[in-house]
């Protein structure tokens, strides 16, 4: 009878397949256990009060396929149960009735407390709370044994302490369980298993939106439970068919539960250093977006050392001084190099598309060409063919001091910090002190014009007319070298404080140890006289009257590449970084690689200029050349595209000319006039750091 009872014990209440699976084991193990003679195992008070029914929380889900399949097989031993057994069975019955009525309400009360819980957060904001429970074996009413393996897996738990576990909807702890409450306990973590503990344990269950206006409809909880037993597969189908059955706005909502969890903020949750590399991928334009985002983007985004990079890529090499810097909002770090990108952002789009106010005008050479011209800081200096050079101001646009000395027409200068370097059709150079116009040596030695020089630190090397080059200490005046090999006029000159290179109308470029005065290589190819050189160390590029520009390797003195398709004399060069732009009198400009030989872009079209291009200077952004025809053009470096006129004199095309022009990276200045009196002879000063439209 006693075997029976226990084969016959069920479950109290109809809380899930997986409970009574687990009861089953157990009645099975207890068959097991019996001795061949029928002795009966220990009941519930033998056992003591650790026993527990169900084998756990843990192992529910994973029983309840089984305990189903054992339930079908029992089915016919019931049959054989006599009347007393069928009349606790009835009661048995009515106590689940009970026990589902009971779980209903708990499921309705649930769902209840957590539309209240979202009430009050919507009203006011509150500390965040984990809710835990501990999963708890049940005891048996009756005295069921646990399988030996249950009980040392029990043990195991209860020496490593109690699993803290929140329970599903409908689940409680066993009656009569001799583990502590869950107040008593440390909280820990739970493992999230659905969408809903994902959300929870990411706190963002506030965003979920329920629909409040209706209560549950009846047999939402079954239909749950027929869900929860499918297996995946089986759930992805159901969730297909369902989606198809929906209607859009019930879609829409779907999406509106689910999409917050995925908008995530993972940049918060990565260590600083991790979060500002990631960031340094951005584009600076979408680094200024980021940062308004939120406030710890915000504070991401105005890191120091980041905008550095980001400057250094620019080519921004300095931060704003201290006294441009803006005043940021308490809490907030300020960033000078962030300053600084911004502030050079708003100086190329100036540059690009700003409203063209009205230059400064710098009026001084009364009717005589602009020979020269030097533009560094805020000092513009300017040499004439009337004998004199004009330092101004360019902030003022005021002449700060005429320097008065030569009696021939100055055609060729240099400039660094306060000392100025003058030649002049007198066949002297002279060195002059910029702050008080004083002149403090006067240099003899060349025999004809001196046509050009080039300044490195203390020294200057000039090219003359008289064929020959030579070195100069311009702290002492006095002549170090004399290059002598050219049978033609030095037309141009380059200097790297280590070698010399020199252009010449006798068509040759030479390479020069000024040290020694020794030639160390000739360059022949050219076929008619040399105009204009570039000299970076590596490359010498000599551009011709022939047409054709070369670059030559300055160790072996072997010619490269030769650049051809310009069709007249290239008057102008200048090179950066392997990339070279010239300007002929063709009226086109060219922009090439050196390495390859390859012409990249040819600035012509529409908007090109009409007359032979007699000036040009470029950055990493923009080509701005100058023309015979009265203008001043930018254009794209990149892609070649005109951009825009910077100046255009009414008398171009009539005699107007602009001679010369030098830039800043703010400021333009341009050398203006013409050669039949219909324009007069002035500087122009444009500024692109001021507030623009």
């Amino acid at each position: 009878m006693v075997l029976q009872r226990v084969r016959r014990q069920r479950p109290s209440s109809r809380r899930g397949a997986g409970r009574r699976g687990a009861e089953r084991r157990g009645e099975r193990a207890a068959q097991r256990r019996r001795g061949p003679l029928g002795v009966e195992l220990p009941t519930e008070e033998a056992q003591g009060p650790g026993a527990c029914r169900g084998g756990g929380r843990g192992g529910e889900q994973q029983q309840q396929s089984s305990g189903e399949q054992e339930e079908r097989t029992e089915g016919g031993e019931e049959g054989e149960e006599d009347e007393e057994e069928e009349r606790e069975d009835e009661e048995e019955e009515e106590e689940d009735e009970e026990d589902m009525d009971q779980d209903s309400d708990d499921f309705e009360h649930s769902a209840e407390s957590a539309r209240d819980e979202e009430e009050e957060e919507e009203e006011g904001p509150r500390s965040p709370t984990i809710r835990t429970s501990v999963s708890a074996p049940n005891n048996l009413d009756s005295g069921c044994m646990h399988q030996s393996s249950s009980n040392k897996k029990m043990k195991r738990k209860l020496d490593h302490g109690p699993e803290v576990r929140s329970f599903p909807s409908g689940k409680k702890p066993c009656k009569g369980s001799e583990y502590p409450s869950p107040a008593g306990l440390v909280p820990c973590p739970a493992t999230p298993t659905t969408f809903g503990h994902i959300r929870a344990a990411n706190g963002q269950g506030q965003q979920r939106r329920r629909i409040t206006s209706i209560q549950p409809p009846t047999g939402l909880q079954e239909w749950l439970r027929t869900f929860q037993s499918w297996t995946g597969p089986e759930k992805l189908l159901a969730l297909d068919e369902l989606i198809d059955s929906c209607e859009p706005t019930q879609v829409k909502h779907m999406m509106q539960v689910i999409e917050p969890q995925f908008q995530r903020d993972f940049i918060s949750l990565l260590p600083k250093e991790l979060a500002l590399y990631v960031l340094s991928f951005l584009e600076p334009k979408d680094l200024l977006q980021a940062a308004q985002t939120c406030r710890y983007w915000r504070i991401l985004a105005e890191d120091n050392l980041l905008w550095r990079e980001k400057c250094r890529e620019e080519g921004i090499d300095e931060p704003l001084p201290p006294k441009k810097r803006k005043v940021v909002k308490p809490g907030f770090t300020h960033s000078p190099w962030k300053s600084a990108y911004i502030r050079q952002h708003r100086i190329d789009t100036n540059w690009r598309r700003g409203d063209l106010k009205s230059p400064k005008v710098l009026k001084g050479h009364d009717d005589h060409v602009i020979t020269c011209l030097q533009f560094c800081g805020n000092r513009i200096v300017s040499g004439s063919d009337d004998n004199t050079l004009k330092v101004w101001s360019a902030i003022t646009g005021k002449c700060l001091r005429t320097l008065v000395g030569h009696t021939g027409g100055v055609w060729s200068s240099q400039m660094r910090d306060n000392i100025i370097i003058s030649g002049s059709t007198d066949r002297t150079l002279k060195v002059w002190n910029a702050e008080t116009g004083e002149c403090i040596h006067t240099l003899y030695g060349h025999t004809s014009t001196v046509r050009c020089m080039h300044l490195h630190e203390k020294r200057v090397v000039s090219g003359s007319r008289d064929a020959t080059l030579r070195v100069w200490d311009i702290e002492s005046g006095q002549c170090l070298h004399v290059l002598m090999g050219h049978v033609a006029a030095v037309r141009c000159v380059q200097y790297d404080g280590r070698r010399v290179v020199s252009g010449a109308y006798d068509f040759m470029v030479k390479v020069w140890d000024p040290e020694t005065e020794t030639c160390l290589h000739t360059l022949q190819g050219h076929t008619n006289r040399v105009y204009s050189l570039q000299f970076d160390g590596i490359h010498v590029v000599s551009g011709s009257l022939d047409t054709s520009i070369r670059v030559w390797d300055v160790e072996t003195g072997n010619c490269i590449h030769t650049l051809t398709g310009h069709q007249s004399l290239t008057s102008g060069m200048e090179l950066k970084d392997n990339i070279l732009v010239s300007g002929n009198a063709d009226s086109t400009v060219k922009i090439w690689d050196i390495k390859t030989g390859q012409c990249l872009q040819t600035l012509q079209g529409p908007h090109k200029h009409q007359s032979a291009v007699t000036c040009l200077q470029f950055n990493k952004n923009f080509v701005i050349t100058s023309s015979d025809d009265g203008t001043v053009k930018l254009w794209d470096l990149k892609t070649g595209e005109f951009i825009r006129n910077l100046v255009t004199l009414e008398s171009g095309g009539s005699g107007g000319v602009v001679w010369r022009i030098r830039a800043s990276n703010t400021k333009l200045v341009c050398a203006v006039g013409s050669r039949n009196g219909t324009e007069e002879t002035k500087l122009l000063v444009l500024d692109f750091d001021v507030d623009m439209k």
